[in-house]
């Protein structure tokens, strides 16, 4: 069996500003971004605050080891094990420790208003425990994006 370092999904950002040995990014909207069902509630259209302001929010920084100016475009990626390890830290660890306390309570206790409390307790140690795996996953530096390479004009990532 061959190991192989995991696949990368790769975005397309615009350097928008270089300051020192950083440069900071904005990633680039597709097309069909805010063309689907969720677009209203997502903020890719409308939503708070100007279209500018919700770009800046997300802009990130990388080491400006290749030499990267103002207005390239680049393509960043990030490993595919990294997104599953996010959403898990996001979404599974929160909504699991919720539904176990519901569970135990409901089993220990049988009342709705011992379970609701319980499952809001749940929720809450359930975030704390996802903000600090979080951090970890931060300070490791997974969760960062990485450069990949420049861009082609006109050109797209790669699709796996």
């Amino acid at each position: 069996m061959e190991f192989s370092a995991p696949d990368m999904v790769e975005g397309i950002a615009h350097v928008v500003a270089v300051e020192g040995a950083m440069v900071w990014l904005e990633p680039e909207q597709t097309t069909s971004c805010g063309s689907c069902a969720s677009s209203s509630v997502c903020g890719a259209k409308g939503g708070i605050g100007t279209t500018a302001n919700r770009l800046e929010a997300r802009r990130f920084s990388l080491e400006n080891h290749p030499g990267l100016v103002v207005g390239e475009r680049v393509v960043v990626g990030i490993r595919e094990n990294t997104l599953i390890k996010a959403s898990l830290t996001a979404y599974a660890i929160p909504l699991g420790t919720m539904l176990g306390a519901g569970i135990m309570a409901q089993w220990a206790a049988g009342s709705d208003g011992i379970t609701m409390a319980a499952m809001v307790a749940g929720l809450a140690l359930g975030l704390g425990i996802s903000r600090l795996s979080a951090g970890h996953l931060a300070s490791r530096g997974d969760l960062a994006p990485r450069f990949i390479r420049r861009a082609n004009t006109g050109g797209t990532c790669k699709i796996t």
